[in-house]
């Protein structure tokens, strides 16, 4: 393994907190709540495992290989480019909401923490899933350069 294949690690990462986030509220839903407590964590973890995964590609190996350049043109970069932006500001915006949700939660304060969630939940699943999106158009939807 090296540091080029952290991109898709990462969106591994993104894509089992998909399936945790989805499973926990599937759990909640039923009043699973030890389930939904466990499978909320693991969640958490799963995201906390991407953005170390992130930042030490981003400040360490793409430093020394360059970033990857969106190579299309038209419609399809200026939807790729507005996915991105998206994501960027919301998974900037939910990391404070995780905490504060999972400190609630913590604290077994159930009316604060359900009153974030609805927030934070939706947030939170689409961050995990246009974070593998981005992966998918980025390194495997995206032509080589015309050279």
């Amino acid at each position: 393994m090296s540091g080029t294949d952290l991109p898709a690690i990462n969106a591994c990462f993104n894509g089992l907190a998909t399936v945790l986030l989805i499973s926990g509220w599937i759990a909640i839903q039923k009043d699973k709540r030890v389930l939904h407590a466990r499978l909320m964590r693991s969640a958490f973890g799963a995201s906390v495992c991407f953005l170390a995964g992130y930042l030490y590609y981003h400040f360490t190996v793409q430093a020394e290989v360059g970033a990857t350049p969106f190579n299309r043109t038209g419609t399809i970069k200026l939807v790729y480019v507005a996915m991105l932006l998206s994501h960027i500001v919301l998974a900037i915006a939910n990391l404070p909401m995780v905490l504060s949700t999972l400190w609630f939660a913590h604290k077994e304060d159930w009316v604060r923490h359900k009153r974030m969630a609805r927030w934070t939940f939706p947030i939170w699943l689409y961050v995990s899933v246009t974070g593998v999106l981005v992966y998918l158009t980025l390194y495997h939807w995206n032509p080589p350069a015309a050279g």
